[in-house]
């Protein structure tokens, strides 16, 4: 397996040069990141160049780095706060590769969409931004995937409150659906913790 991603990792810097932005070998997995500005042309070299030909797009998902802690690097902590990150297969060579691009604006997370080149990527982007706002330039039917239309924020950045902010509900009077303000009281629950002086046969 290392010979195979040796081979890989050594493909993807003569074929990328400058446009890898950091290569990362962790677990037996290659993890590329890459610029916002070079994202789009990359994926397609990924997917045309005769050296790596990744011609299946598996998955996209959107992240949120803010308040990434657990053995991350600081460029995560004090970096861009939300990435697009695509897992791609190459059938004729059998490797892997994930891909991670930043969006440079956290305000307003733009990064170029990839369903142009994989078709695949289409409701994967949708998904993406409708639960972290990332927004895909060039995405052709950009709109919200799992939740409602007037559903306000995205659920899965990680300061988007446990409650949310609007409930839905059906108002039998005026036969329609409504939107008003969430009814629900945030409490804090604290679990009940049971201590023995004898647990597990120990003293």
């Amino acid at each position: 397996m290392s010979l195979k991603l040796d081979t890989l990792e050594a493909a993807l810097h003569s074929v990328l040069g400058d446009a890898v932005a950091r290569l990362e070998r962790v677990r037996g997995e290659l993890t590329l990141t890459v610029k916002a500005a070079d994202y789009l042309q990359v994926a397609t070299t990924l997917r045309d160049h005769a050296q790596l030909r990744f011609e299946l797009l598996i998955d996209l998902c959107g992240m949120d780095y803010s308040a990434y802690r657990d053995g991350a690097e600081s460029q995560f902590i004090d970096g861009p706060r939300y990435a697009a990150v695509l897992h791609l297969l190459s059938v004729e060579k059998n490797w892997r590769l994930r891909v991670r691009v930043f969006a440079p604006d956290d305000e307003l997370p733009i990064v170029a969409s990839v369903n142009p080149v994989w078709n695949a990527a289409n409701w994967f982007e949708r998904e993406a931004f409708d639960l972290y706002g990332i927004v895909f330039e060039g995405h052709e039917d950009l709109r919200r995937i799992l939740t409602d239309y007037g559903f306000i924020g995205h659920p899965f950045r990680k300061d988007f409150p446990v409650s949310g902010h609007v409930e839905m509900r059906y108002d039998a009077e005026q036969k329609r659906v409504i939107y008003q303000p969430v009814s629900i009281e945030p409490r804090e629950i604290t679990p009940r913790i049971i201590r023995e002086d004898n647990y597990g046969g120990l003293k």
